[in-house]
């Protein structure tokens, strides 16, 4: 009996009889992900997600999952004669992601809401969606690769180091990784994308690349907070290590670990950043610049992609990003109780807040290996 060789997307059989769902924001990425396979003869089937106010959507520019997306991304499945679907996640959202961010500022942590919508909404109810749907797989535009190692798929960072996206897709599971296909993490630059969109005829292949989360479309996080929160605006005390009032804010929701702009605390001898939010108290505490250097970094919630399990009180040498614009940095992990764990940077990071990722990499090579969510320090 002849065996049958392998497709692109790592199954025994035709492309025309591999059904694949892709996620599609109406972006450049995603689009081009959708033309390749169709272009490649496989049973394509597009899922947009409306995630929030579709009327409201319709006038801002700037941000993924608008209004206009939803309509660029149907174009495209028209132009390329594929089933195209839009989903109403707008409630699911806004309890998985949009409510969360705002708790999470609330106490006085800087959260990461892409991390939480790849985890909680694109990556669960859309990819049980595609099992619905009957794939074999779902494919995304994410810049990131998935390869075959010795046992099962791994998760490595994309070939484009200044577009890689691995930071923001730590908490994907080994269940997931087995169904999601990330045919752009190979490509060397967001020009190759944008040849690839022009090569298909994709009426996108100039638009621009979305800067901002979705759902703040001007930056302004407080505003967000405080439509959902109106009692989240309330004033406080800016002060020193030692306590000395320094000056006033007016809501620690305004302020991040490692600002230095916008204190209003000017006439001292040396810049001031802010090095932790006390919410109980209602205080911005500011220091030297030193103080946001910190070694030891708590962790909660581990993911693991390694090969082996994590036992208890082990201790690992791994590399480590807890910013997802730094590179990664040597470290060692010791695995706590509970999902718990520590990282110790080898050499020490400014700005490490509550709320944020701390991913974790191969020292050596491009595996990721998974991650954790940053905790405040007892």
């Amino acid at each position: 009996m002849t065996s049958v060789p392998l497709n692109s997307l790592g199954f025994a059989k035709a492309p025309q009889d591999t059904r694949v769902v892709v996620a599609m924001s109406g972006g450049v990425d995603s689009s081009v992900v959708a033309a390749l396979l169709a272009d490649q003869g496989y049973d394509v089937i597009g899922v947009t997600l409306q995630l929030y106010d579709h009327g409201a959507a319709l006038a801002k520019k700037g941000a993924c999952c608008a209004g206009i997306d939803i309509h660029d991304a149907r174009r495209i499945a028209n132009d390329l004669n594929f089933p195209h679907y839009v989903l109403d996640y707008e409630n699911i959202f806004k309890e998985s992601v949009i409510d969360e961010f705002a708790s999470s500022y609330l106490a006085g942590a800087t959260p990461v809401p892409c991390i939480r919508c790849n985890e909680r909404v694109k990556f669960k109810d859309l990819l049980n969606t595609a099992l619905d749907l009957e794939a074999d797989c779902m494919a995304t535009g994410h810049y990131i690769q998935r390869k075959m190692g010795t046992t099962s798929a791994e998760l490595h960072r994309a070939e484009d180091a200044n577009r890689d996206q691995s930071y923001f897709l730590f908490s994907t599971t080994q269940q997931q990784l087995d169904f999601l296909r990330f045919p752009l993490g190979h490509l060397k630059s967001k020009e190759d994308t944008r040849k690839l969109a022009e090569k298909y005829g994709l009426a996108v292949a100039d638009k621009p690349d979305s800067q901002d989360i979705c759902f703040v479309p001007d930056g302004d996080y407080a505003k967000v907070i405080e439509k959902l929160h109106p009692e989240a605006a309330q004033k406080g005390d800016i002060i020193d290590k030692t306590g000395r009032v320094l000056g006033q804010h007016n809501g620690v929701i305004h302020y991040t670990i490692g600002q230095r702009r916008g204190l209003g605390i000017g006439g001292l001898s040396e810049p001031l950043y802010v090095v932790e939010l006390d919410v109980e108290k209602k205080a911005v505490i500011v220091g030297p610049k030193e103080d946001l250097k910190t070694r030891h970094v708590p962790l909660k919630d581990i993911n693991w992609l390694g090969e082996h399990n994590l036992e208890q009180d082990q201790s690992i040498e791994i590399s480590v990003k807890v910013r997802s614009t730094r590179p990664p940095r040597e470290a060692i992990l010791t695995t706590k109780a509970n999902g718990t764990a520590e990282v110790e940077l080898l050499n020490p990071e400014e700005g490490v807040a509550p709320g944020q990722a701390c991913v974790f990499y191969e020292t050596e090579g491009t595996r990721v290996l998974g991650g954790g969510w940053i905790t405040k320090r007892a």
